[in-house]
């Protein structure tokens, strides 16, 4: 099938219980620009956490991965497939598909090759739209810490963590682009809850692989005493940035 960077087969459960949900009215909205209501491709689905939304709006959803694993601990739907595939090589038919979606994970792909299958697979006026979310932020106090925490962390970010931190504005993307609406990304969240999601970035697995520790555990006494209560819940919220184009 080829090769990938592949950064998150290690801790598929784990992206599943602590990586943040999407707003229901985001599909709502692509489903109103998509030409129908038929197909949708979900690629880069990890764990479909998108997908399980537009499988609301869509009569059928396919849903692809390169990591077996993240497609393991994937959520079912009756009208959802799942698949094993490369970005770049898509099982659909020729002109096919109303929309194409990747949430966080545009910035891991061959972006010729990638947007070549997008153009392939899609009927006429389909739509393809990109997201991803960045800059967490839990409150000023719990903040501070949270910044000299991405300080460290920081040199073990891929070259790709560019495109997201700079909230997709940067990244390739050869399409008409449609406006699309601001949306809000939040969750509650309890300190082991958060401190997991942390857990699950690239960076720290990379930290870990390099080095053979968990680094969090360096600022537990520090973001311990910024939140407080462990069980209090709090709100985390995210910058979600969207890119919608027609194909």
């Amino acid at each position: 099938m080829g090769t990938f960077k592949d950064c998150f087969s290690g801790h598929a459960a784990d992206y599943r219980a602590f990586r943040p949900t999407y707003p229901q009215e985001l599909f709502a909205y692509l489903a109103s620009v998509a030409p129908a209501r038929e197909l949708v491709w979900d690629c880069g689905t990890g764990n479909g956490q998108a997908a399980v939304l537009l499988a609301d709006h869509f009569s059928r959803v396919l849903a692809t991965d390169a990591s077996a694993e993240q497609v393991k601990n994937a959520e079912t739907r009756a009208n959802i497939e799942y698949a094993v595939a490369l970005a770049e090589q898509c099982p659909l038919a020729d002109a096919s598909a109303d929309l194409v979606t990747v949430a966080q994970a545009l910035h891991w792909f061959d972006h010729d090759r990638f947007y070549a299958e997008v153009k392939r697979v899609c009927k006429a006026s389909g739509v393809i739209a990109a997201t991803c979310y960045y800059a967490t932020s839990v409150g000023p106090d719990f903040d501070q810490v949270l910044r000299r925490w991405e300080e460290f962390i920081r040199p073990y970010w891929t070259p790709e963590r560019a495109w997201v931190d700079a909230g997709y504005r940067t990244i390739p993307f050869p399409f008409e682009e449609l406006p699309a609406p601001r949306f809000a990304l939040s969750v509650g969240s309890s300190l082991a809850q958060f401190l997991g999601y942390l857990g699950t970035w690239s960076a720290t697995k990379l930290f870990v692989a390099a080095h053979g520790f968990d680094p969090l555990a360096r600022f537990a006494a520090e973001f311990g005493a910024a939140w407080g209560d462990p069980a209090t819940v709090r709100t985390v919220s995210w910058n979600l940035a969207i890119r919608v184009g027609r194909v």
